[in-house]
């Protein structure tokens, strides 16, 4: 018994199954139940949520998410490998597990979704950010999940939560706290992975606002912040240049001086300026 469930320890799964780690799709296993269930216990009460699972490899987390109470799990899992281990846990929860055998970037898992939905995943880390960024840039927001709770490398949690002035500030803290209150929950070593990977990881959690913080038009704000922050050495003034010779005008009735540089520009000047140029 694992402590969590009737189910074989995690090491026991990986030895039955042959599921030995591939770099090739950034897989790093947790087998740590207790740590999994700490995870599964960061975004609240699952008892009436769908949860969406992407990368459950044998599945730890899995069982985390249904011993603490998930109404259903949907785990989309590519490497077929693991889908024999995650199919015994869905003898052992009756209807509440569906695993989906596929790639996460190309499924559609709207389908097999409803009522309140939560994002919770220990993501490959070859996959995870463009993952993130389709999550917070839906075409209609608010989005199909209520919140996001996911495993990365420190230095990309870093980035989501990041401040304006700080190096690890850019699109993606932008494009996050526009939309979502964001935080770090959980930071976990190296060797809390099999194998384990060279730098620390860390859960992050994202809960949807209903509106946008400041008002913007997406596209250009994902637009401009792009440009800004792909040479953010440059003054804006130049790094902005593309966006037209009245860039300087735009940045001037945003409140933002033309000298400053991207990482110095709050999130809300950003949407200002998104605005000014969206008018046009």
């Amino acid at each position: 018994m694992s402590g969590i469930d009737d189910l074989p320890p995690l090491r026991q799964v990986i030895g039955d199954f042959g599921l030995s780690a591939r770099k090739s799709l950034g897989q790093n296993f947790l087998l740590d139940l207790n740590l999994t269930a700490r995870i599964a216990r960061v975004p609240g009460d699952l008892s009436g949520c769908d949860v969406l699972e992407v990368g459950p490899g044998p599945g730890g987390l899995t069982r985390g998410l249904l011993a603490s109470g998930a109404r259903r799990v949907l785990a989309v899992e590519k490497d077929a490998r693991c889908i024999p281990a995650l199919q015994q846990i869905a003898k052992a929860y009756p209807g509440r597990l569906k695993v989906l055998h596929g790639d996460a970037l190309e499924i559609d898992v709207g389908a097999h979704l409803s009522g309140e939905v939560r994002v919770v995943a220990n993501l490959p880390y070859n996959i995870g950010t463009e993952l993130l960024v389709r999550w917070l840039t839906p075409p209609e927001w608010p989005p199909f999940w209520r919140s996001l709770t996911l495993m990365f490398q420190r230095e990309v949690a870093q980035r989501i939560v990041a401040e304006p002035g700080s190096k690890a500030y850019g699109r993606l803290a932008i494009l996050a706290q526009w939309r979502s209150d964001v935080r770090i929950a959980l930071s976990l070593p190296p060797e809390a992975f099999t194998p384990p990977p060279k730098v620390s990881s860390a859960v992050v959690h994202l809960t949807a606002l209903p509106a946008p913080r400041f008002a913007a038009d997406a596209a250009m704000l994902s637009r401009v912040v792009a440009m800004a922050f792909n040479q953010r050495r440059k003054m804006l003034r130049a790094a902005l240049k593309g966006m037209g010779p009245d860039i300087e005008d735009h940045l001037t009735a945003a409140g933002i001086s033309p000298t400053e540089r991207a990482e110095q520009v709050p999130l809300e000047g950003f949407c200002a300026l998104a605005r000014s140029l969206h008018n046009r």
